[in-house]
């Protein structure tokens, strides 16, 4: 069985990071600027625009819009990588879409591990 926090680190924190490096380079940022901001290679943030990286997730407007202004938090120095990131991952959670992640590549039924 595979753990909600594996799904975390697999598929959800990818997805967080590219949408964010999306969200930076639209506020100006070179893409050199944005791997330091979110500690990863310059290459894994090309991977991200190419689409050859963090493709299984598809964020709602509610999640978009939450990275969005935790992007430009990032951008203006007013916060910290991981306390967006925490904020993004509760907000997923909250909303049961880790759940449904959960049953996707889990293949898992009436788990409730997630919704906790």
């Amino acid at each position: 069985m595979i753990l909600p926090q594996e799904l975390e680190v697999w598929y959800v924190l990818p997805a967080i990071r590219k949408e964010l490096a999306r969200n930076l380079v639209a506020l100006g940022l070179k893409q050199k600027g944005v791997a330091e901001i979110l500690d990863v290679t310059e290459a894994c943030i090309s991977n991200y625009f190419k689409s050859k990286r963090a493709m299984e997730i598809k964020f709602n407007n509610n999640i978009k819009l939450l990275i969005h202004d935790s992007a430009s938090r990032l951008f203006k120095g007013e916060s910290c990588f991981i306390k967006e990131v925490q904020k993004i991952c509760n907000a997923f959670k909250e909303g049961k879409h880790l759940c449904s992640l959960h049953k996707k590549f889990g293949n898992v039924c009436g788990c409730r591990g997630c919704l906790t």
